[in-house]
C-alpha cells in the first residue's frame, strides 16, 4: 500500500501508474515545507513497486494549479536569510533530486498555473503534459531572491539559453502555446482531453522494456551532468544487461510471433 506522510500529498497506486497528486487548493498548490519533505518519501514507495512502470505528478482540480510555487507564507520564518535559506534548500534540493533521480520513468500532468518551483518540478520530469488552460512563469526577479545555477542550467539545457533567459529575465507567464514552441512541454491538450491522453501515454510507455528504458534515461541524466563527468562504464554495463536479460529474448520471440512482448524487467 502506497502512503502519504502528508493530507497535502496524494499518493495513489493505478495498475502501472503511480500518482503523485499535490493537494493543497486553498494555496493553489504551493509547496509547503511539508510537501517538499513529503514527495521523496512518495517517490520511494513508488520506485520499490514492481508493478508501478510510470510514475505521474499532477495537481488536484480544485487548486487550478499543477504547482504554483513555493509557499512564500513560509519564508519570513524558514528562508528569510541566506543561513535560514540554505537549510530549506536542502530540503527543496532533496525533493527535486528524488524526481530528477526517479528510477522509472516519471510525467508531469500540468492543469492550470505552473509557477516557479512547479515548473521546475516539471522539468525534472522526463515528459510535460499541458492542457491548453496551463500558464508557466519563474518570478524569481519579481522576488528578488536567488536562484541556483543547477536549475537555471536544467532550464538552459531543456529550451536554450535564449528562451531561458527570457523566462527569467521577464518573470511573466507563458500560455500553453508559447510553452511549447519553446519544447518547455512535450503536448498540449484541451483540458478534458488531458488525463485519458496521459493515461494512454502512460500504457504505451508501461509496454516497454523498462530495462531499456532504463538504461536510456541514465544516458539522458549523464549527458546533461553539470560537471560534465559522464560515468560511461556504468552506461555501457547498462546497455549490456538489456542484452544479457530475459526481456531481450522476449521481445525477439514476440517479434517473429507477430505478438506484444510481455516485458518483466529482467
Amino acid at each position: 500500500m502506497i502512503k502519504s506522510p502528508t493530507e497535502k500529498l496524494i499518493a495513489e497506486k493505478d495498475g502501472a501508474i503511480g500518482w503523485l497528486t499535490f493537494n493543497n487548493p486553498a494555496r493553489r498548490n504551493a509547496l509547503s515545507i511539508d510537501m517538499w519533505e513529503g514527495i521523496p518519501v512518495v517517490i520511494r514507495q513508488f520506485e520499490a513497486d514492481d508493478d508501478i512502470r510510470v510514475i505521474v505528478l499532477r495537481g488536484t482540480v480544485e487548486a487550478k494549479a499543477f504547482i504554483s510555487g513555493a509557499d512564500i507564507s513560509e519564508f519570513e520564518k524558514r528562508r528569510a536569510s541566506n543561513r535560514d535559506a540554505a537549510g530549506y534548500n536542502e530540503t527543496s534540493a532533496s525533493a527535486f533530486g528524488s524526481v530528477e533521480h526517479c528510477k522509472k520513468p516519471t510525467i508531469a500532468m500540468i492543469q492550470g498555473y505552473c509557477l516557479g518551483g512547479g515548473l521546475a518540478f516539471a522539468n525534472m520530469c522526463d515528459m510535460r503534459l499541458a492542457s491548453e488552460n496551463s500558464r508557466f512563469s519563474i518570478p524569481a526577479a519579481k522576488l528578488g531572491l536567488g536562484y541556483g545555477w543547477t536549475g537555471v542550467k536544467k532550464l538552459v539545457d531543456l529550451i536554450g539559453p535564449s528562451f531561458a533567459k527570457e523566462i527569467f529575465l521577464t518573470a511573466r507567464q507563458f500560455n500553453a502555446a508559447e510553452a511549447l514552441a519553446m519544447g518547455l512541454i512535450n503536448r498540449v491538450l484541451p483540458d478534458a482531453e488531458l488525463e485519458p491522453y496521459t493515461r494512454s501515454y502512460c500504457a504505451m510507455i508501461a509496454e516497454n522494456a523498462p530495462l531499456t528504458i532504463a538504461a536510456i534515461r541514465e544516458a539522458a541524466n549523464e549527458l546533461g551532468r553539470p560537471d560534465g563527468r559522464i560515468d560511461t562504464k556504468k552506461l555501457d554495463a547498462m546497455v549490456a544487461a538489456c542484452f544479457d536479460s530475459a526481456d531481450y529474448k522476449e521481445g525477439r520471440n514476440a517479434f517473429l510471433e507477430k505478438r506484444k512482448p510481455q516485458f518483466k524487467g529482467r
